[in-house]
């Protein structure tokens, strides 16, 4: 993923208001992010704990998602594995996120959710760049380019549902 600057991030969301999109923090440390590693930017909100933002390159340009998730935390016997990446992590490391559909629907209330690493971290994940817990990756046959063109596709697939 190429860098982002502010002004590019700020103009991406497709999921929030312009307005909003202004207000919304935005990380301090863009220029010591891993680009080359990251197939799309993903942070928590550290003022509002239920929010977290997505940006990645769709078409040639960076499109940005709002996403909210329960601030209630699971059990650490519990399992689960994020969609995008594949990876599973115990107790709260996977969340159900979810996302605001863009224009009339959106504004009428209406989302999709889906199970997201709660770091946001799954491209460092797939490219063994960020170790998971013990068992949080499953050893595959795909190559590393492999497996980030299926996490690619899962957010893909996502997207297009907004």
């Amino acid at each position: 993923m190429k860098a982002l600057t502010e002004s590019d991030i700020r103009g991406s969301f497709i999921n929030c208001s312009k307005g909003e999109a202004q207000r919304l923090p935005i990380p301090r440390d863009l220029a010591e992010r891993p680009w080359d590693d990251l197939d799309f930017l993903g942070w928590r909100d550290l003022s509002a704990p239920d929010r977290s933002y997505l940006v990645t390159e769709r078409a040639g340009r960076p499109v940005g998602i709002t996403l909210r998730f329960p601030s209630v935390k699971r059990g650490f016997l519990h399992r689960s594995m994020c969609t995008f990446c594949l990876t599973t992590h115990p107790g709260s490391g996977v969340s159900l996120m979810t996302a605001r559909k863009s224009g009339r629907e959106g504004r009428e209330g209406n989302s999709v959710g889906v199970y997201i690493c709660t770091d946001l971290d799954c491209s460092l994940y797939v490219r063994g760049r960020k170790q998971p817990e013990p068992g949080g990756r499953f050893e595959e046959t795909l190559t590393v380019e492999q497996q980030v063109e299926r996490m690619k596709g899962n957010l893909d697939a996502f997207l297009a549902k907004l």
